[in-house]
């Protein structure tokens, strides 16, 4: 047992060991050649394209990959990736230098079938071309789904930008061949503050670049961009109608909210107050998947309910609280049973 471990201690060395090193069993690999990053005016979609090392045109029967390295504006961290091919496509923040680099790995019974990895690698590194007036741009380019019915994408001017200018919003996603222009503004004041994408649906699940930007007497603005997913910006509606079926104990009911959302996704938070005769209350808030919730009462006191929902993590990653619903109250006040009755809160 203790020779198989040390066995497979060695094997992981050398591993490691022919990972960094120039050369492992006597073969050198290069690092790829001619890298290049593409842009096809798809708002930061860019993509990167290497060639196979002169060294190695000649050893197509040893398998080659690439190891690429750069920093992944989704995650806000520098991304790894491996693959067999010589092209590679993300997301990239064009208002920030881009720096890409690239390793060739090389196996096989050229290696004893051990992964070797070129000692140098190719980098690329795209600086950011200033354009646009300095401090121009538009800020906080902030989106909602309402309902799942109706997107709006919203922006704040810059209070440094020209008095006088023209805003545009582009779009792009990868079931579009080119990039689009807003189809329907909102303006306020006289300028445009944002877009209305009711009439021109976007894809859910699919990332959706969008970019922002403008004219003036002066020069032109500088651009502002976001990427986001349809469905992590989703506000629903209120939940509909709560009311109490039952006193004793309290049975609170509500209907999901109208609209496309569908049922299984929603969460719902009760917030459930309750005074007791002498005028104390307790206040608590509950989360449920469920469309009632039953509460226990001895019948002396006011109990308060409203209800509010959003998208549970199981159908996106975040999601906006609806507002609140209106108010339903039902309880005693100075030893008098009161009706139920609604309260706009």
């Amino acid at each position: 047992m203790q020779v198989k471990m040390l066995t497979a201690s060695k094997e992981m060395l050398l591993l490691t060991f022919c990972m960094m090193e120039v050369h492992c069993s006597g073969i050198q690999v290069d690092p790829p050649e001619e890298i290049q990053l593409i842009d096809r005016g798809h708002l930061g979609y860019l993509e990167i394209t290497w060639s196979l090392p002169v060294s190695l045109i000649d050893m197509q029967e040893c398998p080659i990959r690439y190891q690429l390295e750069y920093y992944n504006i989704r995650v806000q961290k520098w991304t790894v990736i491996k693959t067999i091919h010589r092209t590679y496509s993300d997301q990239f923040d064009l208002t920030k230098d881009i720096r890409v680099i690239v390793y060739t790995l090389l196996g096989g019974h050229c290696t004893n079938n051990t992964w070797v990895r070129s000692a140098n690698y190719t980098e690329l590194v795209q600086n950011l071309q200033s354009t646009g007036l300095q401090s121009s741009g538009v800020k906080n380019i902030r989106c909602v789904f309402y309902n799942m019915e109706n997107m709006i994408c919203e922006w704040k001017r810059n209070i440094t930008s020209p008095s006088s200018l023209q805003l545009y919003l582009y779009y792009w996603h990868s079931e579009l061949e080119k990039t689009e222009e807003c189809p329907d503004y909102i303006a306020t004041n006289g300028v445009r503050s944002g877009c209305n994408f009711t009439r021109r649906p976007l894809p859910l699940f699919t990332d959706v670049n969008l970019c922002v930007n403008g004219s003036s007497p002066k020069g032109p603005l500088k651009p502002t961009y976001a990427s986001i997913q349809i469905q992590n910006f989703v506000k629903p509606d209120p939940a509909d109608k709560p009311h109490l079926l039952s006193h004793t104990p309290l049975k609170l009911t509500w209907n999901k909210p109208y609209g496309k959302v569908p049922e299984h996704c929603l969460e719902y938070e009760l917030e459930h107050i309750r005074v007791n005769p002498g005028g104390q209350y307790e206040s608590e808030r509950i989360s449920t998947m469920l469309t009632s919730q039953t509460f226990p009462t001895s019948g002396e006191e006011r109990n308060c309910f409203k209800v509010r929902c959003k998208l549970h993590t199981y159908c996106a990653e975040e999601s906006f609280w609806s507002k609140w619903s209106d108010q339903t109250c039902y309880g005693t006040k100075k030893g008098t049973r009161m009706k139920k009755k609604h309260e706009k809160h």
